[in-house]
């Protein structure tokens, strides 16, 4: 669904700027999940991420798939993210899973925002507060579930593998104090995780099922509250 989302976000910037090839700042892109299917469309992407062996994976994924010339990765992080790209030159800048490892991420936010283009396209996916209390619950865990439902990052103890968690509306603000102006938010796998693996793979078009009703979901502000992952797509205003 975030692809989906994406790709469409992307082709609007296509026709807004005139120019079949964007450039696209991919900040915690690790191997290549966006980067590649991004560069596939005929775009410049340009991955930061903190760890070599995920970059050495994207250079092997990008060159499998006939992109390496699209693709270039960079060794770096969000809160250092211009030592190593410029400010205000990337038509689209994607943040995903990145903000719930982060030490600061209002100044992450910021960052991704700054290395857009007047009214680029910033696509924000982080961990979701409500999908992870939701869990705990239904997995028989009551108490770890308050835990994460009062705690200040989200956390659910200390071997939760999550360092924080966010609302809807902690991460519209943050975007939008960052000056952008937000268009749509999605809830990501606001079932998916719940539903048993087995009747998934057993019942018969259940699975087609299951992604048409996240898709139905993924917009209704009802449902984000309970979402495991939150997606943000917003605009740089000028």
């Amino acid at each position: 669904m975030v692809w989906e989302v994406l790709k469409e976000a992307l082709d609007r910037r296509v026709k807004a700027t005139g120019t079949d090839c964007l450039d696209i700042l991919d900040t915690g892109g690790g191997t290549g999940n966006f980067a590649v299917p991004a560069a596939r469309l005929g775009h410049r992407v340009t991955v930061v991420d903190p760890s070599p062996n995920a970059l050495f994976a994207l250079e092997r994924r990008a060159a499998e798939a006939g992109v390496a010339d699209r693709v270039r990765g960079v060794q770096g992080d969000i809160h250092g993210l211009f030592d190593v790209v410029e400010r205000d030159g990337y038509d689209a800048v994607l943040c995903h899973g990145v903000l719930e490892y982060v030490d600061d991420p209002a100044e992450g936010v910021r960052n991704a925002v700054a290395a857009l283009r007047p009214a680029g396209a910033l696509s924000l996916l982080a961990a979701g507060l409500g999908g992870a209390v939701l869990a705990r619950a239904l997995a028989g865990h009551f108490n770890e579930a308050r835990q994460a439902l009062f705690d200040p990052d989200g956390r659910w103890g200390a071997g939760d593998p999550v360092p924080r968690r966010f609302t809807a509306e902690q991460l519209t603000e943050a975007v939008t104090q960052a000056g952008v102006e937000v268009g749509a938010v999605h809830g990501v796998r606001v079932f998916a995780d719940l539903v048993p693996g087995v009747l998934v793979d057993t019942e018969p078009g259940a699975l087609d099922a299951l992604l048409k009703l996240e898709a139905a979901a993924a917009e209704l502000p009802a449902f984000h509250s309970v979402a495991t992952q939150l997606h943000v797509l917003g605009e740089k205003r000028g």
